[in-house]
């Protein structure tokens, strides 16, 4: 009898075991399904609104007091903006050119209405507003001027040499392809768009196949410049580095895209350099950084590890260990635990917000870091270890915690280089010209046009970055470029062009 109820108790104990196990799969699938619901109708600056939170209320197993208590859930990271009164009317910029017009008196305002005599100009009233003149397209015809002696035929005739061109022989002028490149780059215009309003406008018929062949040359002529371009880069002591996908048509029959990897490599607020490969493997940024010893700040992605030289420092991301806590608190906002990291990891992006806001330099920056993001880290390590003793395994609270305790010692390196920043941020801004041309553009032609792209890619964002006008930039080193000696490429790139504007 003893045996029986024994073997009971084990069945009973085995069967709870299976129920609790049961019961926290469940909670870690809802918890995913309720990620995915978020992912696909939330916004991406980490914040539901209330029109997009009544969608999540037609979701099956989303209840009307969720919805509520997302709704009215503060932002994630409230701004640290203090209000200021409105400064009035914005000031048109002085280097605009100016076009005067002067509005006469009528004839009943010429005569004064007291003694009936002409009246005189005493001076003028002025304002100021933005115009435009639209695009006007007209035929360049250039005329050659020849010459010859009459006195010594045998010296035959010569001809004033042509200007160099990006494209010779193309039927438009540089100004043209060069609008092509910056309307799909910058704008992200489509070619068979730009094709469609080339034809409205103007009246001439260029097919999208003709453009494509414009982009891809331009793209061709800038490689070597993106060569120079990460030369330049690879040489400076700091890299931050992130990859984003994009479509590419492999012609392979098979009717479905091949998904190809944009890395992005740059230094903040210098050069851009974007690397095309077809993989997210490791090859991509060991071929790329060499034998690069600086710092190299990226998320937690495990390619960039055992890359570079044996001297190179990893440090890591704050704004994406954040973002797992930040679905945690998504997932749960009334979670005391994950909101508490949360907003303790805005009060170490409000130390760096206070040193940009107060213009500080490097080293006062760093000592401001020493002074209150040092203890104010031993408080966030103590609340994630915290957290992960006590949450659900698997969930988003401990994913969260595993994450950023794994990448710990990267995490807290800007407490040792003062030139570090807590976060890639930068680096993926410099990826949203990518992620919205691709939602016009769709994807890459081929896989042979990849590096064309990214060569235009990394001198349009660099020219960003430097507040370089990159049409400017384009003609002053397009033309006559495929004749340029490498060795003047470093005195061309855009960080070099920028050095010299100023």
């Amino acid at each position: 009898m003893s045996d029986q109820f024994s073997n009971f108790q084990n069945t009973v104990v085995s069967y709870q075991n299976k129920l609790q196990y049961a019961e926290l799969k469940i909670q870690v699938l809802e918890e995913r399904l309720r990620l995915i619901r978020i992912a696909k109708y939330g916004l991406s600056s980490e914040k539901l609104s209330d029109a997009q939170l009544e969608l999540l209320e037609l979701e099956p197993g989303v209840s009307t007091v969720e919805v509520l208590a997302e709704s009215e859930r503060p932002a994630i990271r409230p701004s640290t903006k203090t209000k200021h009164q409105h400064p009035g009317r914005q000031e048109l910029l002085a280097s605009l050119p100016r076009v005067e017009r002067t509005l006469k008196c009528t004839p009943e305002q010429c005569v004064c209405q007291g003694c009936g005599k002409e009246t005189v100009v005493i001076g003028y009233e002025e304002s100021c507003q933005l115009d435009v003149e639209p695009a006007k397209y007209f035929v360049l015809v250039s005329k050659r001027e020849k010459r010859a002696c009459k006195s010594c035929e045998e010296q035959g005739v010569v001809s004033a040499p042509l200007p160099p061109r990006i494209i010779e022989k193309c039927l438009a002028s540089d100004q043209i392809v060069i609008d092509t490149v910056v309307s799909k780059y910058c704008d992200h215009q489509p070619l068979y768009r730009q094709s469609a309003i080339l034809e409205r406008d103007s009246g001439v018929e260029l097919s999208r196949a003709t453009l494509d062949g414009w982009v891809l040359k331009v793209g061709e002529l800038l490689i070597p410049m993106a060569s120079a371009m990460r030369r330049e880069l690879i040489n400076d002591t700091y890299i931050q580095a992130d990859e984003t996908p994009v479509d590419v048509q492999m012609h392979e029959g098979r009717g479905k895209n091949h998904q190809a990897y944009l890395w992005q490599y740059s230094r903040p607020g210098g050069t851009v350099v974007f690397d095309f490969r077809l993989g997210r493997g490791r090859d991509g940024p060991k071929q790329f950084l060499g034998q690069f010893e600086g710092l190299l700040q990226t998320d937690g992605y495990a390619a960039y590890d055992q890359i570079g030289g044996p001297k190179i420092v990893h440090a890591g991301c704050w704004s994406h260990a954040e973002r797992y806590f930040t679905d945690a608190v998504q997932l749960n906002p009334q979670d005391p635990v994950a909101t508490a990291i949360v907003a303790r990891i805005d009060e170490l992006f409000a130390i760096d917000a206070e040193a940009r806001r107060q213009a500080l330099s490097r080293d006062a920056r760093h000592a401001l870091r020493q002074e209150q993001s040092r203890p104010l880290l031993d408080e966030i390590r103590k609340q994630i270890e915290a957290a992960r003793s006590m949450a659900l395994p698997g969930g988003a609270l401990a994913k969260a915690c595993n994450y950023t305790l794994t990448l710990w010692d990267k995490l807290t390196r800007f407490l040792e280089y003062p030139e570090l920043e807590l976060s890639t941020n930068l680096a993926e801004n410099s990826m949203r010209p990518v992620a919205l041309g691709r939602k016009n553009w769709i994807h890459i032609g081929s896989a042979q046009a990849g590096p064309k792209i990214a060569a235009i890619l990394s001198v349009v964002e660099s020219c960003r970055r430097l507040k370089l006008p990159v049409r400017d930039y384009l003609a002053a080193v397009l033309p006559g470029l495929a004749d340029c000696p490498i060795q003047r490429l470093p005195e061309l790139t855009p960080a070099a062009m920028a050095t010299q504007r100023c």
